[in-house]
């Protein structure tokens, strides 16, 4: 198993459209064979970074995921969505393996 941990710069504006565009990717993930462990948003604290994780079974797993996010069309308004209101400024990932009991 891997879990992707993402690292976002949000615009502290756009918390709202941050908000929205986790919402939309959180069933996609999911729709292609990822679990999705959510989104954490700004509380106290740095009001412009938010995190999300999600784990595939694989490091190949995840990558058939990201070519196929990039033809599907309820991914592609998803991008579009985030790129129309800019409420991500930046952002950064990283890959575990997790470890359980």
């Amino acid at each position: 198993m891997i879990t992707c941990y993402l690292n976002y710069v949000i615009d502290p504006y756009k918390v709202k459209e941050f908000e929205h565009y986790a919402k939309l990717w959180i069933p996609l993930v999911n729709k292609f064979g990822g679990t999705h462990h959510g989104y954490f948003l700004p509380s106290e604290g740095a009001n412009n970074k938010a995190l999300a994780l999600f784990s595939f079974p694989s490091l190949a797993a995840y990558e058939e995921y990201r070519m196929k996010s990039l033809a599907d069309e309820e991914c592609i308004r998803a991008f579009q969505y985030a790129e129309e209101t800019q409420c991500i400024l930046s952002y950064d990932r990283s890959f575990f393996r997790p470890l359980f009991e």
